[in-house]
């Protein structure tokens, strides 16, 4: 069951929304991506979309989109400056609230933050974002009565545009999409199918009675947990969501490690192995046997680097 209740002010060009939304029985969630009410400002919809096991990363994902953006007029677009808020429903002060500014349009019809929180840090109660099993996720949205229409807009126009003077850099943004080697800034979520079902159950297989894991995860994780026991011991007393958080996370890193060779530890795969070992750390396990590995995965880098260095000189003595 979700609750949710939303509250319209209007102020010089922009008409606001504050928006809440009660997600009830969150561990039970089995959807990839979930989806609020939908909630209007002027004649457009707006939705919240969550990604409770994250956006491909270990952290609760969180966007604000428009709703049904295909069925769209061509070139219309619109300037929305909004926040989004994990309500701590034991300290309020603690809340955690981003905010940024964006151009909704027929192809950027959405934008949010896909590293909200932690997952971890989300997943314990006592921290109090997530308590009996509901979280509050609010919106503060002020959207443009005005459209943009970027069809009819001209880059070298002086005219300006009413509703964006106080807005100069969306209007330095809005001008520039008319140049197809512009690259907007800010955080875009990776693209799913339009299909909110759940992932094919294939994808994911039960691990030990703990939880879905993803299925290449899974031989990985049994081959671990038998050298090492005390990595399924420490998660039993957790919950089930947390505990298929935290083999997730530990699936993706022996995967990475696997998969990985020496020619592939590029300074990017090794800031990638950083972070899936930041991220793994967060879930409490004894991790002693596995940290030689990674360092050494990490010095691979080292050995590139010289590899490369000495076939060089080899070519210059040549």
């Amino acid at each position: 069951m979700e609750t949710s209740k939303g509250q319209k002010k209007v102020k010089d060009d922009l008409v606001s929304v504050d928006f809440s939304w009660e997600v009830q029985n969150f561990s039970k969630l089995n959807n990839f991506k979930h989806y609020s009410d939908v909630f209007a400002i002027d004649d457009y919809k707006w939705q919240i979309l969550l990604y409770p096991r994250g956006n491909n990363v270990d952290f609760l994902s969180v966007y604000l989109v428009v709703v049904e953006s295909s069925k769209l007029p061509p070139g219309w677009s619109r300037y929305a400056a909004f926040s989004l808020t994990l309500v701590n429903q034991l300290h309020p002060s603690n809340s955690k609230t981003l905010d940024t500014e964006h151009v909704f349009d027929k192809r950027g019809s959405d934008w949010g933050f896909t590293s909200l929180i932690p997952l971890s840090e989300f997943c314990d109660s006592g921290k109090g974002y997530l308590v009996n099993d509901m979280c509050i996720i609010r919106a503060k949205v002020a959207v443009s009565k005005a459209e943009i229409n970027i069809l009819e807009h001209n880059a070298s126009s002086s005219a300006p545009i009413k509703h964006l003077n106080k807005k100069r850099r969306v209007l330095d943004y809005v001008l520039a999409i008319n140049d197809l080697t512009y690259a907007p800034p800010g955080p875009p979520i990776v693209k799913e199918p339009e299909d909110m079902s759940s992932p094919p159950a294939a994808e994911l297989e039960d691990f030990r009675g703990l939880g879905k894991i993803e299925k290449a995860f899974v031989p990985l994780l049994d081959e671990v947990c038998s050298w090492h026991p005390s990595l399924t011991e420490c998660q039993r007393k957790r919950s089930r969501m947390f505990t298929e958080w935290a083999f997730t996370a530990l699936g993706r890193l022996l995967h990475f490690m696997k998969t990985k060779k020496v020619k592939d530890m590029t300074d990017d795969a090794c800031e990638q192995l950083k972070l899936l070992w930041e991220e793994l750390e967060a879930f409490k396990f004894d991790l002693a046997w596995l940290a030689p590995g990674v360092q050494r995965a990490l010095d691979m880098n080292k050995i590139v680097e010289s590899a490369g260095k000495l076939k060089r000189l080899r070519k210059d003595v040549d």
